[in-house]
């Protein structure tokens, strides 16, 4: 006696729902990774145990060499102040700064005292370990 089921199971998978899920994942990555904006200039930074993560607004850089550069424009050091001035439109921004660890901790508290005094948060950008 042969038992026969009237409901058949159909042995094909939809993957139309996967290929939503990835998209949506490739869209949140893509967004998210332009809030990390890493300086294109060649500094050495120290390493730390924590960092976190903070939305950059200018970006100070001294390279090894004493160049100095807000958002990857070169400036000299007497110019410093005044493009930061410009750069800080609101009180109370924040300045990222990227010091080669080859520099002086002379020409970081330059810098650290110039955006001090234009009231803006000072950051050191660092590496994890």
């Amino acid at each position: 006696m042969k038992f026969s089921s009237k409901n058949k199971v159909d042995p094909m998978f939809s993957m139309a729902s996967m290929t939503d899920l990835i998209f949506l994942l490739l869209v949140f990555f893509m967004l998210t990774s332009s809030f990390v904006t890493p300086s294109g200039l060649p500094v050495n930074l120290p390493s730390v145990k924590t960092s976190t993560i903070e939305m950059q607004k200018v970006s100070v850089t001294v390279t090894k060499d004493l160049q100095y550069f807000v958002n990857d424009k070169k400036v000299s050091k007497s110019m410093l102040e005044g493009e930061l001035k410009s750069k800080l439109t609101q009180k109370g921004g924040s300045v990222v700064l990227h010091i080669d660890t080859d520099v002086s901790w002379g020409e970081a508290m330059y810098v650290t005292g110039i955006a001090t005094a234009l009231e803006a948060k000072v950051i050191a950008a660092t590496k994890p370990k």
